[in-house]
């Protein structure tokens, strides 16, 4: 969830269902590499799911690799019908000189 510039989840709500859930259970939702780590390391999660950060980086594995920055999302094109805005035009790793 996005409250102003701020993301964040609520990393205790879903452990009740986690308990009860006995197959692989995927968390999503504002997660940074760090709280996505320690919600695995900590058995919240068997995975977490980066959606909007993932649309911004499309080499979001390796960012996360070099502890990179990452680009930050533009919620208004999500849904846009723009073929060139949007999806395919956020720049990997390389093409921002990082």
């Amino acid at each position: 969830m996005k409250l102003g510039d701020r993301l964040f989840h609520a990393q205790e709500s879903l452990v009740p269902m986690r308990k009860a859930f006995k197959g692989t259970f995927i968390s999503a939702g504002g997660f940074t590499r760090e709280d996505g780590n320690r919600d695995v390391e900590e058995g919240r999660a068997d995975l977490v799911a980066y959606c909007r950060c993932f649309l911004a980086n499309p080499d979001l594995p390796r960012r996360f690799e070099l502890d990179a920055p990452l680009n930050k999302f533009d919620r208004v094109t999500f849904y846009s019908s723009d073929p060139v805005v949007g999806y395919t035009d956020y720049p990997f790793l390389e093409e921002s000189g990082l």
